[in-house]
């Protein structure tokens, strides 16, 4: 069996073109749930979701987000009403005593829906009525995600790192007064583009989440593989968790790097790790995973690692470049 650990849009590239060098029916993934949000009452799961939207062949690739042809009419409808009442746009987190209260789904990253400031588009939604709904009725969210991967035909198992909520908190340097000094990470990231200086960023609840028995058991089972997802919001919040965190100080791993050198090749990684104490370069992934056997970098990245390295193009625009990089995966798992 092969496990990989995803979030973001790293990894779920990856796996895109995986399927010919990992047999899916041996691969687990072990998704990232310190991103999910619950909006307007409803759980959204994104990096769960890209995996299983990706694998179901339901993706919508340009935005490597929500379902390929998706429509936004309620989102669109909601907006308008808001307008039209005179209430103010999005992010609108609920109160903070609402934060806590109820159904365990909060840890901070409740908003309310009003000009919801995330657009999910119509079907996405009713995947999140779907897994809302279940978890009201009882299941965990490990049971959930099992059966929505049936229902859009998933031939990988995809599981959650926790039942239990994470989220993943982003802190601006006091004094800043154009932000406030502490925002989930979707706001920063959807609402604010990643603008906000990061001075530093908090999995609140890791430190009391447990992982779920499906993730943990991979991991422990391995080998295991850390795509290039984003080292500090897509991969951190499972290290916050002390089980996975030690289960992967045990295990054969294999990263892949979203760096080549100092250049990253999407999204809010470099300023994050930057925030975080890291230097935001290969150097500074390989100093994030200390537990990582081995590293698969780019040709052009002359990053010298204290750890075998296997290089290739990775760069992923489409699946033949997904597959050359699994490729390489494979061979680092073969060095060490």
């Amino acid at each position: 069996m092969t496990t990989f650990l995803s979030g973001g849009t790293g990894t779920p590239k990856l796996l895109a073109g995986a399927e010919s060098v990992f047999d899916p029916a041996d691969t687990t993934v072990v998704a990232n749930t310190g991103d999910d949000v619950e909006l307007g009452g409803l759980l959204v799961c994104p990096d769960v979701d890209t995996v299983l939207f990706e694998q179901g062949d339901l993706l919508d690739r340009e935005l490597w987000w929500g379902i390929e042809g998706d429509t936004t009419e309620t989102h669109d409808e909601l907006h308008e009403l808001a307008a039209a009442a005179g209430l103010d746009g999005g992010p609108r987190y609920l109160p903070d005593e609402a934060q806590t209260a109820g159904r365990d789904i909060a840890r901070w990253r409740r908003f309310s829906g009003v000009a919801e400031f995330m657009e999910l588009g119509d079907r996405d939604r009713a995947v999140h009525v779907t897994r809302t709904s279940l978890l009201d009725e009882g299941h965990s969210l490990t049971e959930v995600t099992r059966l929505l991967a049936d229902a859009f035909d998933v031939p990988v198992d995809v599981v959650p790192m926790s039942d239990d909520p994470v989220a993943s908190v982003v802190h601006t340097p006091e004094g800043d007064d154009e932000y406030e000094d502490e925002m989930h990470f979707q706001e920063f990231w959807v609402a604010h583009r990643g603008d906000p200086e990061v001075d530093h960023v908090e999995f609140r609840g890791g430190e009391d989440a447990e992982p779920t028995r499906a993730a943990l058991g991979a991991i422990e089972e391995g080998p295991v593989v850390v795509g290039p997802s984003n080292p500090v919001t897509s991969i951190g919040p499972m290290l916050a968790i002390d089980e996975l965190h030690d289960a992967l100080e045990e295990a054969t791993v294999v990263a892949v790097s979203p760096f080549v050198e100092d250049e990253v090749f999407s999204g809010p990684a470099a300023d994050l790790m930057e925030g975080v104490g890291f230097d935001p370069s290969t150097a500074g992934v390989a100093e994030a995973y200390p537990f990582a056997d081995a590293f698969v970098l780019d040709d052009r990245d002359d990053t010298d690692l204290d750890r075998p390295v296997v290089k290739t193009d990775t760069e992923m625009s489409d699946d033949e470049d997904a597959e050359r990089v699994a490729r390489a995966v494979a061979d680092a798992l073969e060095v060490i």
